[in-house]
């Protein structure tokens, strides 16, 4: 009974020598309170919706004038006991469960092991599907980052740090960064309600880490009145965000290479300044010294900086993975994304081999082999089948020639 009491005491959430009174001085309006997350809630189901219908309805136009196209797929034949153990033991059987399920089954070690890959390829998401979650993700971000931008570039701490904390926790907050704050929670609540159904990629965990310590991050800073630095995070993750979901969209079309090439690039030097030197060296340094400026340590100001390096943990781990890719794309040895979807992980047999792909933070970013790869080997095969012909055809003759002497 005594636990929510507890919860809310000032010495938790306000610096030393400050009250819920004092937070009383402000108008109700510019005040944040707790309850005013709940508008979060219905925030978050309303962009689950207007996700639904945006990639129901305006993706598939957009993906056809960027000549997006899905794959054509060879369909597993029915076998009940290969479903069966597919559905509830194994994707990828071992040597010795392919061995009994050739027993049960009657078939060859090869056509267990086709069968296995045929029906992992039908699970794989296709490249619309992929297209319209990025474009998703692009119109958000390219529309938090405007808005944000727009409502912070002429405040006093978007240019000078130390007045994120003056007169801190006193201070008022303005409609504006409050439908910032409460947009950018909805939709990352809506991402996490939709973890479940999107496509499952390589870093899920983190994932999910990233998205409950982003809510988190948000809630508990809204309710501590953090939010002039809370602003200033989330417009510095959305700059990159961009960049990134608008490669992924060029990359998943036709005839766009070198647009997707530049687009990484660029996304990769963005994403590099913006999280391993804006963020540590201003954002973290505001919040973990400059606001020793202001007032001594309290709990939540512990709390909101474990917080802030979650964040740089998981921007080090992206980071490492980026750079990974940035070597074997100039050495030439770029195979797959360090970070694609669990599907393509396991498919090294099947056509996209030699495939190459690139990571992303948000998404699984493809270097698909190039045309001119492909036409070649289409060459190789039609020379071959032409010269059997040729080799098939000079037999029957010589054949024909030995019956009439």
């Amino acid at each position: 009974m005594d636990l929510l009491p507890d919860l809310w005491r000032q010495d938790y959430w306000l610096p030393p020598g400050v009250t819920w009174r004092d937070m009383e001085q402000l108008a109700d309006s510019d005040r944040p309170r707790p309850r005013d997350l709940l508008v979060a809630l219905p925030l978050a189901l309303g962009f689950v919706a207007l996700r639904y219908m945006f990639e129901r309805f305006l993706a598939p136009p957009m993906s056809r004038c960027l000549g997006v196209k899905n794959r054509l797929q060879v369909t597993a034949a029915p076998s009940p006991k290969l479903e069966l153990f597919y559905t509830q033991r194994s994707k990828q059987p071992t040597q010795s469960e392919i061995i009994s399920l050739m027993l049960s089954c009657g078939k060859t070690q090869q056509q267990i092991e086709t069968w296995f890959r045929l029906r992992r390829n039908q699970d794989r998401p296709c490249r619309t599907r992929k297209f319209g979650e990025a474009a998703w993700r692009f119109f958000f971000y390219l529309t938090a980052f405007v808005a944000g931008l727009s409502c912070l570039i002429d405040r006093p701490w978007f240019w000078y740090r130390r007045e994120c904390w003056r007169q801190y926790p006193v201070q008022p907050v303005e409609r504006a960064h409050y439908w910032y704050y409460m947009l950018e929670l909805g939709f990352y609540g809506s991402l996490l309600l939709r973890i479940s159904a999107d496509i499952k990629r390589k870093d899920f965990k983190e994932q999910v880490i990233h998205h409950l310590a982003t809510i988190f991050l948000l809630s508990f800073s809204y309710c501590a009145n953090c939010i002039r630095i809370g602003t200033l995070v989330m417009l510095l993750h959305d700059s990159s965000d961009i960049l990134l979901e608008s490669a992924k969209m060029f990359n998943y079309g036709t005839g766009w290479r070198k647009t997707c090439d530049t687009l990484f690039v660029v996304f990769a030097v963005v994403f590099l300044v913006t999280r391993l030197v804006i963020f540590p060296t201003k954002i973290i340094h505001t919040t973990l010294v400059l606001s020793m400026e202001m007032f001594e340590p309290f709990a939540g100001y512990y709390l909101f900086n474990v917080l802030l390096m979650v964040l740089q943990a998981l921007h080090i781990f992206w980071a490492s993975l980026i750079l990974r890719m940035i070597y074997k794309f100039l050495n030439g040895k770029m195979e797959k994304d360090e970070r694609s979807d669990e599907e393509s992980e396991v498919e090294e047999e099947e056509e996209e081999k030699g495939g190459e792909e690139i990571m992303d933070e948000g998404g699984d970013y493809y270097w698909e082999k190039s045309k001119d790869t492909l036409d070649s080997k289409l060459s190789v095969l039609t020379n071959s089948c032409v010269l059997n012909n040729l080799t098939n055809h000079r037999s029957s003759v010589a054949d024909r020639m030995r019956k009439v002497h």
